[in-house]
């Protein structure tokens, strides 16, 4: 079975040997790069499975880099865990809305960042436990295994993230779903204390899928509980 390859971008020498060695030691393929224009050119040419991207790098910071693989449909489902001494939510939050997949404050243990990107992988690469192919209605379309979606004959872009979240509500149509049951399935591990970051993707998620996000069709709030998928759809 092939390696998964990972790319780590950090400008801190000693932080790249450190993820490096330790990755290595758990049969990752690792390739690294310690300035944000390298990090493009190599994610572009290589793919790697997931990238660990610094927040603060020289040339292009993880902010612009992470936005710059996610608008390109070659790099765009590549997925990535943002790194990084900052621990601002205005940061945070920032990083997730770019597309970002699970973001590690500095100083992390090597034990709490490979459970982060096995978590990941796991999420990026699972096979759906439902055999639908695709959902339709006369407005609305989706192909699970393509991963194509409609609006009213337009294609929508959305992010691997906002996909599986758009994917695990249609998939339990009028079931409603708490903010942590989404956070535990979506993101494959315990995310105590977090669940604004489902609301930060349901938010962009509708911005991308309803014709009035102010007023949404598709993806209800239960007020207090989580979200479900409207049933009369």
């Amino acid at each position: 079975m092939a390696k998964e390859k990972i790319l780590v971008v950090d400008d801190e020498e000693h932080i790249l040997e450190l993820i490096r060695y330790n990755l290595e030691n758990s049969n990752y393929q690792v390739l690294i790069a310690n300035n944000g224009i390298d990090a493009i050119k190599i994610a572009n040419k290589e793919k790697p499975t997931l990238i660990l991207l610094d927040l603060m790098i020289p040339g292009k910071d993880g902010f612009d880099v992470c936005k710059e693989i996610r608008n390109n449909k070659e790099t765009k489902n590549i997925s990535i865990i943002m790194l990084t001494a900052k621990g601002e939510e205005l940061d945070k939050i920032l990083g997730l809305e770019l597309g970002a997949d699970d973001y590690i404050t500095k100083p992390f243990s090597i034990r709490e960042l490979l459970a982060r990107i096995k978590a990941v992988l796991r999420r990026s690469g699972k096979v759906s436990d439902n055999d639908e192919e695709s959902f339709i209605t006369d407005t609305f379309s989706i192909n699970f295994k393509s991963r194509e979606v409609k609006v009213l004959d337009n294609n929508i872009d959305l992010t691997l993230k906002e996909f599986e979240l758009l994917e695990i509500l249609v998939k339990n149509k009028g079931k409603i779903l708490t903010r942590e049951t989404l956070l535990d399935k979506i993101w494959g591990y315990e995310y105590i204390g977090e669940t604004r970051t489902v609301d930060v993707h349901i938010r962009y998620l509708r911005k991308k899928i309803e014709t009035d996000d102010k007023n949404p069709k598709y993806i209800e709030t239960i007020r207090g509980v989580g979200y479900r998928f409207n049933p009369n759809i």
